[in-house]
Formats: structure tokens, C-alpha cells, sequence
């Protein structure tokens, strides 16, 4: 109707005055018709579909996991003696030298009995001393007087009795010669003991010795209970804990400081059971602090657990930091991606794009070499991670594949290709 109106109008002049006079009742039927055009054409080309091409690139498998710090062990501290605590010289976070004094008991009982201890010490050397300087030659030179008297009285009753056999003498005088000859044997007797007591192996110098060794030994006992009024730092390591304040009465036994000694730090991970094939000990793995997203650090696993955590269905797995960075504290709560494995130049493809992945044979769509119509193509799969996979047959760089399984689509039909823009895997 519209175009008999038109045809009426005569001249092209008379038509354009009668368009610009009826443009309202026109526009709506050309919209219509280049609508009905742009609809006809699109569905020549077919429908829409965000498609990849395929390039080949490093492809990395990795195991992620939450894990924590830990050295290798723990030193709890605390004071072996019951007492008042003077001094606290450190705090949590603080690092510390093998040696180094970390809190002072009130030492002036301890200090009395060390100076006591040391005075006995002194007293039972001098006592020594005087056994081999003094009474040792004294009773050797008693020995040879009494070895000297005692042949002079040997020859004196050897005389009087000469005379008593010839008349000279009564037997009052060969008594007291006899007597005087008694006298000097137990004189004799005597100092040959004494002098065996002072000897090297004698009584006398063993109780000497065992009296200095036994002064020795509680001069000893008293420096250890003096010393024991320093808390030290048995290592060099980190105060992650403390419990103690000046003033306060302390016990023995109590654990006052924890120290994190310094050596190897490791990272314990609990690690899905269902990962322990792609696990080995040596591979290489990356960690970053929770606290420090932004600031990776290396490991290596170092152990795997022969046992499995039933309750968790889980295996824990220790990583080792060669170079552990400034910021790592104990316990600190980190996440671990452990490289499994790594393919270079491998063709991958977003798990998206798969159709039927967990059969024998997953498939994918792929545009023909125009780019217009699609194709199903079968294919081997490898690698697997972070929502990739590793095509190991089937496909070949620089092929167009579709990167979401659309339903609806059939092989052979014309379809329009937009790039997807799809994130890289990570190399």
C-alpha cells in the first residue's frame, strides 16, 4: 500500500514532498525490513560462539596447599630454681645469641654459698698443702729419730745384759733396759705409721685429697645453683614467647621463654591423598605468606609421609626453606604451589572447551580451516592443572577451538567466531 502511495506521487520531487510529508508511516516498515535482513544474513552465518586459538606454550602442573612455618624443633625455657625474678632483658619477636642472658633471679643466697663453697675450697688446699709441706717431712724425720733411738737402746740392753749375766748389775737394771728397749720399738712403730700415713698413698693424703675433692665438688654445686639465676638462651634462635615478669616468684620447671632456634626452616603442608602419585621428594615449589601475597619465596620438598591421615584423607608433606625470608615467622600460615611437572611449548586447552572430559574419549569443537563451520575432533589428553589441560594429540597450533561446551551445536553447522580472551595458563 505504501508503494501505490509513492507510485501516485508522479515526479521524483512530487515523491520526496510526499515522503517528507509521510516519514512516520514509513520508517516503521523499513526498520522492519532491515531488520528482517540483518536477521535473514545471521542466520546464514549461524550463531555466535567465543573460540581460541591455539599457540604452544610452557604449561606447569602444580599442587596447591595451606601450610605453616615451623623449625625443626622448639626450646622451652625456664628457671631450674625456685625464685624472684630481678630482670627480663628480651621480648616476643626478639632474636638471640647462644649464651645470651635472658632473665636474672635475685642471686644473693646463691652468691653466699658460692663464697662459702670457695672459702672450704681454700681451707682444704692449705690443709693439703700443709700435709706436704709440713707434718709429711716431720714425720719422716720422727721416724729416723725413733729408727735411731731404738738401736741405741737395742745396744744398751744388748750391754746391760752382759753385765747382769756376769754380776756386775742386779735385775732393776735389766729391767729398765728392757723397758727403755720397749719404749723404743712402739716409738719406732709408731713413726713408721705415721710416716706410711703421710706417704703418697697414705691415709693421711687420701683424707686430704678426698676432703679438697669433696669441697671442690660442693663449690661446684654452689656455682651451678648460682648460675642457674641467668636464664640463658641454650641457641642462637627467635623468643616467640614469653611468660615472665620482673617481680614475679617463679617456680622450678615452669616454662618462662619459648625460643625458636635458628636452622632449617620447614613448611608443613597436609596435602590431599589423591595427589600422592604426582609427589616426590626434590621438587621445586613456591610459597608466599598470607601476610605477604605479593613476595614469593622457594622451597623444596624435603619429606612425604609413608602414613596417611584416615580422618582427613590427607598426607603431610614437609618442605624445606634454604633462604627463608626476613618476615617468616613461626607458625605463620603460608600457601605452597609445588611443581609437579612442566611441559615446554605444550598445546593446552581451558577445561571449559572439553565435552565428556572424565570419559576414554573427550572431545572438543573446532572450526574448519575457513573458520565457519564446526567440527568434532577427538582427542589425548596429559597434564592437568589450575583449569587447563595438556592436549597431547588431536589438535595442532594456530586451530581455532571453542573454549566453552555450547549444547545445542552440531558438526557441519556455520557458526560466527569472537576471540574468547581467555587468561594464559601458568608457565
Amino acid at each position: 500500500m505504501v508503494e501505490e502511495d509513492i507510485k501516485k506521487a508522479g515526479t521524483a520531487s512530487t515523491r520526496l514532498a510526499w515522503l517528507a510529508a509521510h516519514w512516520k508511516t514509513a520508517l516503521p516498515a523499513l526498520l522492519l525490513v532491515l531488520l528482517l535482513a540483518v536477521f535473514l544474513l545471521r542466520q546464514l552465518q549461524g550463531p555466535q560462539v567465543k573460540t581460541l586459538s591455539l599457540q604452544p606454550r610452557d604449561f606447569v602442573q602444580t599442587v596447591v596447599a595451606s601450610a605453616r612455618v615451623q623449625t625443626q624443633h622448639r626450646v622451652d625455657l625456664g628457671s631450674q630454681v625456685t625464685g624472684t625474678i630481678l630482670s627480663v632483658a628480651v621480648t616476643e619477636g626478639d632474636d638471640v645469641k647462644a649464651g645470651q642472658v635472658l632473665a636474672e633471679l635475685d642471686a644473693r643466697e646463691a652468691r653466699a654459698v658460692a663464697k662459702a663453697a670457695a672459702l672450704a675450697v681454700a681451707q682444704a688446699e692449705l690443709k693439703l698443702r700443709q700435709l706436704k709441706e709440713v707434718q709429711a717431712p716431720v714425720a719422716l724425720q720422727a721416724d729416723k729419730q725413733a729408727a735411731a733411738n731404738l738401736a741405741q737402746a737395742k745396744a744398751q740392753f744388748t750391754r746391760q745384759h752382759d753385765l747382769f749375766k756376769q754380776g756386775f748389775i742386779g735385775q732393776a737394771a735389766l729391767d729398765e733396759a728392757q723397758r727403755a728397749l720397749d719404749v723404743a720399738q712402739a716409738q719406732a712403730s709408731s713413726a713408721r705409721t705415721q710416716l706410711a700415713a703421710h706417704a703418697p698413698n697414705g691415709s693421711e693424703l687420701q683424707l686430704a685429697l678426698t676432703t679438697l675433692a669433696e669441697a671442690q665438688a660442693n663449690a661446684e654445686a654452689a656455682q651451678a645453683r648460682l648460675n642457674y639465676t641467668q636464664i640463658k638462651a641454650p641457641v642462637a634462635g627467635q623468643v616467640i614467647d614469653r611468660n615472665v615478669e620482673p617481680g614475679q616468684v617463679v617456680q622450678a620447671g615452669k616454662a618462662l621463654f619459648v625460643l625458636s632456634p635458628q636452622g632449617i626452616t620447614e613448611l608443613i603442608a597436609q596435602i590431599d591423598e589423591k595427589n600422592m602419585g604426582l609427589l616426590r621428594q626434590g621438587l621445586p615449589a613456591l610459597a608466599s605468606a598470607d601476610a605477604y601475597a605479593q613476595q614469593r619465596f622457594k622451597a623444596q620438598v624435603s619429606l612425604i609421609s609413608p602414613g596417611v591421615d584416615a580422618q582427613r584423607g590427607s598426607v603431610e608433606l614437609r618442605l624445606r626453606v634454604a633462604e627463608p625470608p626476613d618476615y617468616l615467622r613461626q607458625d605463620m600460615t603460608v600457601s605452597v604451589e609445588i611443581e609437579v611437572a612442566r611441559r615446554p611449548q605444550a598445546l593446552v586447552l581451558p577445561l571449559d572447551a572439553l565435552h565428556e572430559s572424565a570419559s576414554a574419549a573427550p572431545w572438543v569443537w573446532v572450526l574448519d580451516d575457513a573458520g565457519q563451520e564446526l567440527r568434532r575432533t577427538e582427542l589425548k589428553l596429559g597434564l592437568r592443572s589450575g583449569g587447563w589441560v595438556e592436549v597431547l594429540q588431536g589438535l595442532q597450533a594456530g586451530q581455532q577451538v571453542l573454549t566453552e561446551a555450547s549444547p545445542g551445536l552440531r558438526a557441519g553447522q556455520r557458526v560466527r567466531a569472537v576471540a574468547a580472551g581467555a587468561s594464559s595458563p601458568g608457565g
